[in-house]
């Protein structure tokens, strides 16, 4: 499989905070991959740099999508980077509370229309013909991932649930190449956090890669073909999600040291005293 993202050396201070330490990192074609790790590990910061919120202090971004190979993302705008390819829901919801669903995911295709402010003013055929096919393609989003019944409800009136797939419809209004979820999961109750596993694999069989920051540790197993890890803003393991279970670098960061190394220690320094 070819490599749709490749970050290479990526690390991004804020002052003489390091948030992120030389990390590389691939995703390809197809895959879904998790990117875990404690709180304040970096993942967020990881994120904001590749989508164009943040700009990395060193390292390179690069995009394989939309028949463009190497794509470099350093110092583009996030609008400039989903126009590229590559789109991301966000930690907190961020719907347009007043508008209606389908109106919601409408936003998505903006970088995908044509018509500019004249197009608009005017009316042309080609502008309506293009509003047409933004209606219609924003209600098939909506149709795949179950919410169709809400199509002109408010986002706000919206289960929490359903509110997080609508992000998630928006985000593939865009058309990524790469669909990036932060917390999808978050806050949702198991039959909502089932429903969203069973989403997020069925976009992967359709062919959608995915890179996927989440704390619930079941459906990251479940779900991931690798798993990236990690801690400090360094990256301290990578592999498949039975070997990261294994893995004592992982269980240390998660858990701290267990009780049989607490002791020893305590043993030895006693001795030493």
């Amino acid at each position: 499989m070819s490599a749709i993202l490749k970050v290479k050396n990526l690390s991004m201070r804020f002052g003489g905070v390091v948030a992120l330490n030389a990390l590389d990192l691939e995703i390809h074609e197809g895959e879904i991959v998790a990117l875990i790790g404690p709180n304040g590990a970096g993942k967020t910061t990881f994120f904001n740099c590749v989508t164009g919120i943040y700009k990395p202090t060193e390292g390179d971004v690069l995009l394989t999508a939309r028949g463009q190979e190497n794509i470099r993302l350093n110092g583009l705008k996030p609008n400039q980077v989903a126009s590229k390819g590559m789109a991301r829901t966000f930690q907190n919801i961020r719907l347009f509370q007043s508008m209606s669903v389908l109106e919601n995911v409408m936003i998505g295709r903006h970088c995908r229309t044509k018509a500019y402010i004249l197009g608009a003013i005017l009316r042309n055929k080609a502008t309506r013909d293009e509003e047409q096919e933004t209606i219609e393609k924003s209600y098939a989003i909506l149709k795949k991932i179950g919410l169709e019944k809400y199509v002109n409800e408010s986002a706000s009136n919206l289960p929490y649930g359903a509110q997080r797939r609508l992000e998630i419809a928006r985000a593939l209004a865009t058309e990524p190449s790469l669909l990036l979820l932060d917390e999808p999961a978050a806050g949702m109750n198991p039959q909502e956090t089932k429903e969203l596993e069973e989403l997020i694999l069925r976009l992967q069989q359709e062919g959608q890669a995915i890179l996927l920051i989440e704390h619930d540790m079941k459906l990251v197993m479940n779900l991931s073909h690798r798993i990236y890890v990690l801690d400090y803003g360094t990256l301290i393991a990578t592999g498949t999600p039975q070997e990261i279970r294994n893995n004592p670098a992982v269980i240390k960061a998660y858990l701290g040291e267990s009780d049989d190394d607490s002791q020893h220690r305590s043993h030895k320094e006693g001795a030493n005293a």
